[in-house]
């Protein structure tokens, strides 16, 4: 969601730049009828063509498994094709990269590449905004599962990065010092917040300085209560035929949680929240593995384990969620196509993007991918095979920001459990009126 360049680039380079010059010799035989001396003809090596790409990525936390990876890009696609490549790397925090970037694409500034959520891929095919990829190695190398989550139309328009399964985190070393483990109903979460309590950690780390951090409670709240109470909730929004008060239940895991809390969350962010999570301040955090990496920089022996998120007292309701989030297009207007593919396919790459993928501690999403994943992906991968996982709801354009904003206020006791319901119904409306 990593430090050298590999040897056999290198090695590229130095035959590639051995190779610009051939030399021509006098045959030395005296019995041939060639001159004693002829010329040396020296051909100097073609220049470089300069390319430069503009590449836009929510991905701020890995910012230097990136720059380094696309170093290594460069030297390939200057041995390889004797292009000389400029990436230009824009990396805004994730509560601004989406709004960011949605103006620039509808003010004609597109990037070459950009992320986006894999939810958000009709809004902005529908819009023009992403090219067919079908045909490129990297996305006839997907997993089958992991491609049917980013088609559209019988196209796959963008390169997932990361294929998860997410629900919670949590300390496993609290759990084992407190003869804990993962609760599967709500009566249950409040049977472990109380042990966890009386041991003078806060249940659950909070985090609300950036909105999409808080909003997760309501991606895996309202995830569970659909997927499980309500499958066609969405369809019958988006139909003029339901509310947010249908699925009210939210909110009972989301005040539990928000009761059981750390302190001044509004004045913590998530690289802080990532810090105080690690070092054992809260012992759960609603928060996906691709923040893994954050918590390890910080405490490199935390055992971190996912959990799915309790939202009923029925253990079939705890499901875990199955999503492809961040994914990687490429715009139609680039003027720049074929090496923007390049980037794009190396991204998957044979022989260097296992190790990409393992520094970043994704899963694998790829043929090309032979690494040995992480304890936790396992542990949330049991879910998987036992039935207990639901797709990532897609919702309509503007609905998760919304919920986001609201969350926050939600917290701060400037908006009621009545007037979020109540603004999201309008909002959910006013996305589906704007497509049409």
């Amino acid at each position: 969601m990593k430090k050298t360049l590999n040897l056999s680039i290198i090695l590229g380079l130095i035959l590639a730049a051995g190779c610009g010059t051939s030399t021509s010799k006098t045959n030395t035989d005296t019995s041939s009828s060639a001159p004693a001396s002829a010329a040396v003809s020296t051909k100097a090596p073609a220049t470089p063509k300069k390319v430069e790409l503009n590449v836009f990525m929510s991905y701020p936390q890995y910012k230097e498994q990136f720059e380094k990876y696309f170093e290594q890009f460069k030297a390939k696609e200057l041995a390889e094709k004797n292009v000389d490549v400029t990436i230009k790397t824009e990396m805004p925090n994730s509560d601004q990269s989406k709004q960011i970037l949605q103006t620039r694409l509808a003010s004609n500034d597109a990037p070459d590449l950009f992320t986006i959520h894999a939810n958000d891929i009709p809004a902005y095919y529908k819009a023009g905004y992403l090219s067919d990829l079908s045909s490129q190695a990297a996305i006839k190398s997907l997993y089958e599962p992991v491609k049917k989550t980013v088609t559209i139309d019988g196209k796959i328009v963008v390169l997932p990065f990361e294929s998860t399964t997410w629900g919670y985190l949590y300390n496993k070393k609290i759990f084992k010092d407190l003869g804990l483990t993962p609760p599967n109903t709500l009566d249950e979460m409040k049977a472990v917040i109380a042990k966890i309590t009386a041991a003078n950690i806060a249940p659950f780390e909070l985090a609300f300085q950036e909105s999409w951090v808080p909003q997760l409670m309501t991606a895996q709240s309202l995830g569970g209560i659909v997927s499980s109470k309500h499958p066609d909730w969405i369809e019958k929004m988006s139909a003029g035929q339901a509310s947010y008060n249908d699925v009210a239940a939210i909110f009972d895991i989301i005040d539990l949680i928000n009761a059981n809390g750390t302190k001044k969350p509004f004045e913590v962010g998530n690289e802080a929240g990532a810090a105080e999570f690690a070092n054992g301040k809260s012992a759960m955090w609603v928060q996906g593995p691709w923040n893994a990496d954050a918590i390890l920089k910080v405490n490199p022996s935390f055992e971190m384990g996912v959990a799915a998120l309790p939202v009923s007292n029925d253990p079939k309701d705890t499901m875990i969620n199955l999503s492809t989030s961040t994914s990687l297009a490429v715009s139609p207007t680039t003027k720049n196509k074929e090496v923007a593919l390049d980037l794009l396919n190396y991204i998957l790459d044979e022989k260097d993007s296992s190790a990409l993928f393992k520094q970043l501690k994704f899963n694998p999403i790829s043929t090309v991918h032979k690494f040995e994943v992480n304890p936790w992906v396992k542990e949330s991968s049991a879910y998987v095979e036992s039935g207990k996982a639901y797709q990532d709801l897609k919702l309509p354009n503007g609905v998760t920001d919304e919920q986001a904003k609201l969350l926050q206020s939600y917290y701060a006791k400037t908006v009621t459990k009545e007037q979020f319901i109540k603004t999201m119904d309008k909002t959910w409306a006013a996305a589906v009126k704007a497509t049409k």
